[in-house]
């Protein structure tokens, strides 16, 4: 199948094959590439990876697909938001092709091979969702391996994600460089995410306090609190604004997400939320 050049304003390859096929011409010409991985519903925070991904990168393949193997059955993969036609047309002018193949080309009849990392992925996101990072290490090493790229690029806002992806990398001697964006915020703090759609005018209110509350919690660790108490407090905090569950709110190691023995801060440290309001998961993090 050729590559769709009429449907929207930058090229769609719809195949591995021909994914290859354009990244092929590509290399031919000398030309450095690089490739931003989402699962559509794009943002500004989707944009900025591929702005990021050009100041290193002559070409800019952004992939389209909702993964399937990082839900669990009780999550949002039928629900989650396809925006193909609205995600091109954020991208024009931007990327250079899109990538935006369907499940069974990503996983045909009989696929049985799991991705799996250790340690960094078991805390936190992998107690919430043991399946999660399996799911997402192998649909990450698929697109690493079919673009071949010479960078890749993915959102701190997914910061155990990007620390998982970092390990495979290194651990599979997969040659590309993995740059990490900074969260982009909504004016009231909010990391924006593609799952905040379905926030009601209520929860939307309640979601703008979440990240002022980590912050401050933060602060406090920075300061020399003692962990535990700074992120009970923390978290109790979140539950009273309306969240119905707190899946997490953590300090641990930046890069190893390991907790600090102490109970202090003692070095590099990452503080990290999922909470649920509605029916709505929502993460963040940021730097203590």
């Amino acid at each position: 199948m050729p590559l769709d050049t009429t449907s929207y304003a930058l090229p769609v390859a719809r195949t591995v094959a021909d994914l290859r096929a354009a990244v092929a011409a590509w290399r031919k010409q000398g030309l450095r590439v690089g490739l931003v991985p989402t699962m559509g519903a794009l943002h500004e925070g989707h944009l900025s990876l591929v702005d990021l991904v050009k100041t290193k990168a002559d070409r800019v393949i952004v992939s389209i697909f909702v993964n399937p193997t990082q839900f669990a059955p009780h999550e949002d993969l039928d629900a989650y938001p396809r925006t193909e036609a609205a995600d091109a047309a954020k991208l024009a002018g931007r990327g250079d092709l899109i990538f935006a193949p369907n499940a069974h080309e990503m996983y045909p009849q009989g696929f049985s091979t799991t991705v799996s990392v250790s340690g960094v992925s078991e805390p936190l996101e992998g107690q919430a969702r043991p399946t999660h990072f399996a799911g997402v290490a192998t649909i990450v090493s698929k697109l690493l391996l079919q673009a071949l790229p010479d960078i890749a690029a993915f959102g701190e806002k997914d910061w155990q994600q990007l620390q998982v992806i970092r390990r495979m990398v290194a651990d599979l001697n997969i040659p590309v460089e993995i740059l990490g964006g900074a969260i982009l915020r909504e004016a009231d703090g909010l990391a924006m995410s593609s799952r905040n759609v379905y926030l009601s005018p209520e929860e939307r209110k309640a979601a703008g306090q979440l990240n002022v509350i980590v912050r401050e919690t933060a602060a406090k660790v920075a300061g020399g609190a003692i962990i535990a108490d700074a992120t009970r407090e923390g978290a109790d905090r979140i539950r009273a604004l309306g969240f119905d569950h707190v899946d997490y709110l953590e300090v641990r190691d930046a890069a190893t997400l390991e907790i600090f023995p102490s109970g202090r801060v003692t070095g590099q440290a990452r503080i990290l939320v999922a909470a649920k309001i509605g029916r709505t998961r929502l993460i963040d993090n940021m730097p203590v």
